[in-house]
């Protein structure tokens, strides 16, 4: 509805907003760096930050990165899943029937990945989203799947992505093992003051938009409010560009943040 009003091409602070596009911070290019690395080395990842920090985003941008004539990407989300459910999905991905044993159903991915990389040249990342959900079952799996051949090559890239208590988790003695596999680790953090001037004008150019809607003082108070996590952002200034709107407002300043914030975020 305020896309007409503001004269929008494009509607911004949107997860349709192509990863291409968006807002280049200092930790998502390092960290989409890390990634990437871990990805051409086939090494061991953990990504990890607080709620709305723009995990998941992170990692389809760093899929869209990766050349697919190079790489295969398997994606895995499920707070209950279990070790046979985890190599099942990845065969079902990789176009393979699964197996009904853990065993033979890990064996049987063993088996393909040998052969994606030997005969078709391929490397493989897997990522496991929601990390964080996983039981301690299935974190120990883990090691299973990253030991190959006695353990003298990586079969794979792999990455765990959670929220921060992820790694509080894997911190814990129980899991030292795993731990100790860890080859890279990756942690987003919120933006700051200026960097959140930045997402927003990002934002609204990938809108169409040239002029400044949001004034510097709104920008302080979407600051404050966000503590500079990008869900928090997107989805005040989304609230506000509708006020504007259906207050035929073409400025959006400071008073008006904290109305929406008062009557639809709190």
């Amino acid at each position: 509805m305020f896309e007409a009003f503001y004269e929008c091409v494009r509607t911004p602070f949107s997860r349709e907003m192509p990863t291409a596009e968006l807002y280049p911070s200092g930790i998502q290019e390092e960290t989409l760096g890390r990634l990437r690395y871990t990805a051409e080395h086939q090494l061991f990842a953990v990504l990890s930050g607080d709620c709305g920090t723009g995990k998941t985003t992170m990692l389809r941008k760093f899929k869209d990165s990766l050349d697919e004539n190079r790489f295969i990407f398997l994606y895995m989300t499920d707070s209950k899943l279990t070790p046979r459910h985890f190599y099942n999905g990845l065969l079902a991905q990789l176009g393979q029937e699964g197996a009904f044993y853990r065993g033979d159903a890990r064996r049987k991915l063993h088996q393909e990945i040998e052969l994606i990389r030997g005969l078709r040249k391929l490397l493989i990342v897997v990522v496991v989203d929601e990390a964080h959900l996983l039981d301690k079952e299935m974190l120990e799996e883990l090691r299973f799947l990253l030991n190959f051949k006695m353990d003298a090559i990586s079969p794979l890239a792999l990455i765990l992505a959670g929220q921060s208590e992820l790694w509080s988790r894997l911190e814990m003695r129980s899991f030292t093992a795993i731990r100790q596999r860890i080859d890279i680790r990756c942690r987003l953090s919120t933006l700051d003051r200026a960097e959140t001037g930045g997402f927003i004008t990002r934002q609204m150019q990938y809108a169409g938009i040239q002029k400044d809607i949001f004034t510097d003082a709104a920008i302080n108070e979407i600051f404050t409010f966000s503590a500079g996590a990008p869900r928090l952002i997107n989805k005040l200034c989304t609230n506000c560009l509708i006020y504007g709107a259906t207050m035929k407002h073409r400025l959006i300043d400071d008073h008006m943040v904290r109305l929406v914030i008062e009557g639809e975020m709190s």
